[in-house]
């Protein structure tokens, strides 16, 4: 809002007037004094009710003031008593759950207005206002009353009709009694219209639509119908705090850690006029049915009823969820145009990108979206479009979604100790034929960033762990030359039907894996191949320690009963043949890096292209460094942990490709 505009002051007035209201209801709970004590108070009985245009509106007759105490049967009707229409905003009509014979104050400052042509008076500003309950019998009456629904006749008049629009589809304005809706909220499992004949009256197909006329406190029986455009897992918060705040995602739930994490289930839907919103469901122990979820609901329809708005967010406060907007922007198909007619449809590149998105969720303790998963699946659904990471590489942007198929090589939960362990990045290193089959200028294996705020399935993490797998990378962010997975981004391993690739060439990798050769060009948290002369070695970091050969339990025994032999407490048994880990640091001078400072460290396993290296410095008696120097090394899979030119310095960890 512009600062000192108009509407930034009518949204402070706003403000203002709905903590009044808050105020003044909670005076009137702790307030002893009755309405004839107080001047200038309406009282009026309710004969009739219907909802017009989202506003409440009750034919009522004016009583004279009268004791609060009485009974609903001793308020007498005077036939010369003057009729008053009395118009309330939907909130307070939500407050006040007012029926027919009801007695009602309203307080100053109401106001009356004269309409020309017109003998009723309208009387207006009635957010002040407050049901009377007479007597013991009305309290019964009102408690029996409060579980039954009440219908209302909702008058509802077309916007074509209104500005005289040729819509020869619109019969919206014709009154009927299928036209009513429920004045309370009925608790239901789905919102099948064969079940619920007032549901299916109310189907619409506009999410705006819908939230202006139904409000923020929630919808009660009427339905959107709308298109579940992505499928999602975001973690579980207290209240909607789960989109990107400005560049950085916000911590979230552990990746990797023995608890399962606590997520919830979302929904990105579009109705029939392109405009997104964001569904929040319940709460998912674990995120393993992600991919059911995904293969059965996206690109079909669903209705959507009973719910309430958590937020309305925008673009400048909801980046993430932004940049998955518009990778589905334009629609695929011409979308309906609000306020004209069905025949004149715009053409899909002609509309301005959503600028903000509303984000729902249920009622508690209901089941309110259902899902036709036998319709065939809708010509507004934009599935991911697959390509291959060279292409992704070479494109020019800050924050686009994409989505591949990658072989995970490697996986590194990120070291920063000032940030706690179950809020740490995840490195998966990956590729495909794409990259494995260029011969240079662009890399052979490309670092993936995990943010903590993705939810990933036990069976991602559980698979990542034992072995190499094909991955599929679902809407990813892409931009200044990193791919992060961030929140909505979705990790699967079953390969879906409906992605369609785009032309890449998502063949499986046949050949043994490829790794870039350590150079110049070489960065910090990579991973490369190394190969170089040993000139070095760091006697004073060099240590050793036996494992078990079994079971690779590094913390072994003495024996008991013979002390010079040792003990696995795992295996419970004697360790004949040890192995013995060691982790030790050596200098390389390497051709490709030869004004460098090649520091490598190997350490747990033992390398196959250090194994004489490694038993002359692991033997138990002294050995000689200068037997070591000189020595060739051959090609070693190492990660990168840091590059600085002063002093021009390279330091490797050799690693173990999954």
């Amino acid at each position: 809002l512009c600062r000192g505009g108009l509407a930034e002051r009518l949204y402070r007035l706003q403000n203002r007037e709905r903590s009044a209201i808050s105020f003044w209801r909670h005076q009137c709970i702790s307030d002893a004094k009755t309405a004839s004590d107080k001047s200038g108070v309406l009282t009026v009985k309710i004969l009739e009710m219907f909802e017009e245009c989202t506003i409440q509106v009750a034919i009522c007759q004016q009583l004279e003031q009268s004791p609060a105490m009485l009974s609903s049967e001793d308020v007498v009707i005077n036939a010369g008593e003057p009729i008053l229409k009395v118009l309330f905003a939907r909130e307070t009509a939500a407050h006040l759950k007012s029926r027919p014979q009801d007695v009602i104050h309203i307080y100053p400052p109401w106001q009356k207005l004269l309409l020309r042509n017109a003998d009723v008076p309208v009387i207006m500003h009635t957010y002040f206002s407050q049901k009377v309950l007479l007597s013991d019998h009305s309290e019964t009456r009102e408690k029996s009353y409060g579980l039954t629904k009440m219908l209302i006749r909702k008058n509802i008049t077309s916007l074509a009709q209104t500005f005289s629009l040729d819509d020869p589809d619109d019969e919206l304005h014709q009154e009927s009694s299928d036209n009513q809706v429920s004045c309370a909220p009925q608790i239901h499992n789905n919102c099948d219209s064969k079940q619920h004949p007032l549901a299916r009256s109310a189907v619409n197909d506009s999410l705006l639509e819908m939230v202006e006329s139904q409000g923020a406190v929630g919808w009660r029986e009427a339905q959107v119908r709308v298109v579940i455009q992505r499928v999602y897992c975001l973690p579980a918060r207290e209240g909607y705090r789960s989109h990107v705040q400005g560049n950085k995602p916000l911590s979230a739930i552990p990746i990797i850690n023995s608890d399962p994490p606590n997520v919830r289930l979302c929904l990105l839907v579009q109705d029939a006029y392109g405009m997104f919103s964001e569904v929040q469901l319940q709460s998912l122990t674990f995120a393993d049915d992600i991919e059911q979820y995904c293969r059965r609901w996206e690109g079909k329809f669903c209705c959507l009823a009973g719910m309430k708005i958590l937020q309305r967010t925008t673009r400048g406060r909801a980046l993430g969820l932004f940049s998955l907007i518009d990778s589905l922007w334009p629609p695929v198909v011409p979308v309906k145009v609000a306020g004209q007619s069905q025949a004149s449809e715009m053409m899909t590149t002609n509309l301005p990108p959503p600028s903000f998105c509303y984000i729902l969720t249920a009622q508690s303790g209901e089941i309110h979206v259902e899902v036709d998963e036998e319709e065939q699946i809708s010509n507004l659904y934009q599935p991911p479009a697959v390509h291959g990471l060279k292409e992704i590489l070479q494109i020019n942007g800050c924050n686009e979604r994409c989505s591949f198929w990658a072989q995970v090589l490697y996986l590194r939960l990120q070291t920063k100790h000032s940030v706690p362990i179950n809020q740490r990045e995840i490195l998966l290193f990956v590729t495909d034929s794409t990259l494995q089959n260029v011969v240079h200028m662009i890399p052979k294996v490309v670092a993936v960033s995990v943010a903590a705020s993705c939810v990933l399935s036990t069976e991602i993490t559980e698979a990542l762990s034992v072995a190499s797998r094909l991955v599929f990378f679902k809407d990813v962010l892409w931009g200044n030359g990193r791919i992060i997975c961030v929140e909505r981004t979705v990790l699967l391993l079953q390969k879906p039907l409906l992605y369609s690739a785009a032309g890449a060439d998502l063949s499986e990798l046949t050949g043994p894996v490829r790794l870039d050769e350590l150079d110049s060009t070489t960065q910090a948290n990579s991973i490369c191949a190394v190969k170089g002369t040993v000139v070095g070695v760091n006697e004073s970091t060099a240590f050793s320690w036996p494992t078990c050969d079994r079971c690779g339990n590094g913390k072994l025994e003495l024996c008991p009963q013979d002390r010079g032999l040792l003990y696995c407490s795992q295996c419970s048994e004697v360790v004949i043949s040890p192995v013995l880990k060691m982790q030790l640091e050596v200098f390389l001078s390497c051709p490709s890096r030869s004004q460098s400072t090649v520091k490598v460290k190997v350490w747990h396993e033992i390398s196959f292209g250090l194994f004489v290296l490694i038993n002359m410095l692991l033997s138990l008696q002294s050995y000689e460094v200068q037997s070591v120097l000189g020595k060739e090394v051959g090609l070693l899979n190492c990660y990168v942990h840091s590059v600085t030119s002063h002093p021009n310095c390279v330091a490797l960890e050799e690693i173990v490709l999954l």
